[in-house]
């Protein structure tokens, strides 16, 4: 299991650095378009299509690595007060949050499946037809292999959860 959870920490750490990159590529295309607009009144098209694909990217790529770490938002206030005074109790709760991530990441990547594989096929596009375009497959793609590493980091936390001791924290790392 510990291979396997390094292997899967080694890829949301990669696809995390890729989601920075892509987070760097989106404010030079911002500002290209900004500088570009007010200096030669020549915009680049297509920036709004590229802020939108951008967005999906940096959230998906990033979100393993965040569920991984166990910094996801939500509320902890209940869970930090069971897991004081009732610490089997706070496992077993932590571990059904952990499994219902898990399930709906499984459903999020059994929606978008055949969804890429309909965007791989028919390679549709989105975008404005001779001003700018891109293909929808990777978008879809990056969801998917997103939702089923989400669905592992999910599983692992539930698998590899320290014990209820004080000097121990709520997530494998």
């Amino acid at each position: 299991m510990t291979l396997f959870a390094r292997l899967a920490g080694g890829i949301a750490i990669a696809a995390n650095a890729a989601g920075t990159l892509v987070v760097i590529a989106l404010i030079a295309v911002v500002n290209y378009d900004i500088l570009a607009r007010s200096l030669f009144n020549r915009p680049f098209l297509g920036a709004v299509e590229v802020v939108q694909f951008a967005m999906v990217l940096i959230v998906f790529l990033q979100l393993p690595d965040v569920i991984r770490v166990g910094r996801l938002t939500r509320s902890d206030g209940f869970l930090g007060f069971v897991r004081h005074s009732r610490p089997r109790a706070w496992k077993g709760l932590a571990g059904a949050i952990d499994l219902t991530g898990a399930i709906f990441m499984a459903l999020v990547a059994w929606t978008m499946w055949p969804e890429f594989l309909a965007m791989w096929e028919s390679r549709d596009y989105f975008g404005v037809q001779g001003v700018f375009t891109a293909p929808w497959w990777p978008i879809k793609l990056v969801i998917f292999a997103s939702a089923c590493l989400c669905m592992v980091h999910f599983l692992l936390h539930i698998f590899t959860r320290p014990g209820t001791g004080s000097n121990e924290t709520d997530t494998a790392k």
